[in-house]
């Protein structure tokens, strides 16, 4: 046998399944197996526009290719990718993050950057951990780098500078931006904004709810990302802490939720909204009962009870 004049330097830089090999060989179509590659080097994601700009081909082309591919059993169209469970990314070895360090500049840039951002050199562990966000979450290295930024900077604005974030907390993180499907810089940069929105909104909250000198605790925390999350802002949050404290003499977390939801389900948000809405009861809705007038109207009920207790006739006035 004649020895192969040709050779692929980076031939394990991806992996593609033997049953896929044989698959996309039987089907001797050229344009399956460019899509299928250009699929798998973007971590399982298919946008047609995009791939059709990048292979040089029609749209039309993409999606007839992509359709010969579902139907070979190489695609799936449809759903959400699967994810590993939270904390569970695939066992990697070393040789796979120096292959793909070596061919891959992202992932390069990516290492540098998360060194530079954790303040230390990634231990074997910490490389395992990024290298799943990167490889199996499918998330691309400039959305990762923002992501360590975000969790970063959240630290820092919450205990102060020094603080450094861990690789685990970067994993939980990665995790949560994976489930909401952030995958491009764009939606990276809507979300960072609408978190950064949230958390001066909050700190306003904790000034209304008068929690200053310590930290919410976990559940504090629910309530309070609960409440805004709903479209809340801190004004009306500041009546519903009022009513709170004026029934029950203190801040009671449930008893303030369930006001805060009852102006929800009556799509209430705004203070305006909440005061013209949601009044209080007066006293003879609550139920109270009012003392008779001692005089006015019912004075000549009562004397009329009295001329029948007493056989006698009330006297009119003249």
């Amino acid at each position: 046998m004649a020895e192969s004049k040709y050779y692929l330097p980076g031939a394990d830089a991806l992996s593609v399944p033997s049953a896929d090999a044989d698959a996309l060989i039987s089907l001797r179509d050229g344009e399956c197996a460019l899509l299928y590659l250009y699929i798998l080097r973007s971590r399982g994601a298919l946008d047609e526009k995009r791939a059709a700009e990048d292979l040089g081909l029609a749209e039309d082309a993409v999606r007839a290719a992509a359709e010969r591919l579902g139907k070979a059993g190489l695609l799936r169209r449809g759903g959400a990718r699967p994810l590993p469970p939270a904390e569970e990314l695939p066992e990697y070895s070393v040789r796979d993050i120096l292959q793909r360090s070596e061919s891959d500049r992202s992932f390069r840039a990516l290492v540098t950057e998360a060194q530079r951002v954790l303040g230390h050199a990634l231990s074997g562990a910490d490389l395992k951990t990024l290298f799943g966000i990167y490889d199996r979450l499918g998330m691309p290295g400039d959305v990762i780098m923002l992501m360590i930024n975000h969790v970063a900077a959240a630290l820092r604005r919450r205990y102060g500078e020094g603080r450094l974030p861990t690789m685990h907390a970067v994993e939980k993180e990665a995790f949560r931006w994976a489930n909401r499907e952030i995958f491009t810089a764009e939606r990276a940069e809507s979300f960072m904004a609408e978190q950064d929105r949230l958390e001066q909104e909050e700190e306003r909250l904790r000034r209304v709810l008068q929690i200053s000198d310590r930290n919410p605790t976990s559940g504090e925390r629910k309530y309070m990302e609960s409440w805004l999350s709903m479209g809340f802002g801190s004004e009306a949050l500041a009546l519903a802490y009022d009513r709170t404290i004026m029934s029950t003499g203190r801040l009671t977390w449930a008893y303030m939720d369930k006001i805060v939801r009852s102006w929800y389900e009556k799509g209430l948000f705004t203070p305006e909204d909440i005061e013209k809405g949601d009044r209080r009861p007066s006293r003879r809705q609550s139920g109270e009962r009012r003392e008779p007038s001692r005089t006015g109207g019912n004075m000549g009920d009562d004397l009329d009870k009295l001329a029948s207790m007493y056989g006698v006739g009330a006297e009119k006035d003249k």
